[in-house]
């Protein structure tokens, strides 16, 4: 694999409007950090579903990102997660995207997210397709 994409380190504004932080970018893996708080909230006092999965899907993008050729880019095509432990208010979600597949066409990833007494709380594996621009 080539040097890490710079287009990976630069981040969307939804991660910054979800509140997350990356941590770390190689080719290899990426990591994150998400602060659970109250916007997070899933009315029960821990996160969403839906923030653990769009955590997980930026992770999945910018780690296909750092693997891109220029030209290319990338979007989500398939996601699957697993729900095993919650992470209440107050807390942070952490994550660890590293591959499982990087081919030319599709690259499929797995996060694990955990909170911060260690305990899994997701695991989530994804595809991302390889896309030219034109």
């Amino acid at each position: 694999m080539s040097a890490v994409n710079e287009v990976a380190f630069r981040q969307p504004p939804f991660a910054d409007f979800l509140g997350l932080k990356i941590t770390h970018v190689s080719a290899e893996k990426v990591t994150a950090e998400l602060p659970m708080r109250e916007e997070l909230n899933n009315r029960f006092n821990i996160m969403h579903g839906g923030a653990i999965m769009a955590l997980a899907d930026n992770l999945g993008g910018t780690a296909t990102s750092a693997n891109l050729k220029p030209g290319q880019s990338t979007t989500t095509i398939e996601s699957k997660t697993n729900f095993f432990a919650a992470i209440p208010v107050g807390d942070t979600a952490y994550a660890e995207c590293t591959p499982l597949h990087r081919g030319r066409s599709t690259m499929v990833w797995q996060t694990k997210i955990t909170r911060g007494d260690g305990r899994l709380c997701a695991l989530v594996t994804q595809t991302q397709m390889v896309l030219e621009r034109k």
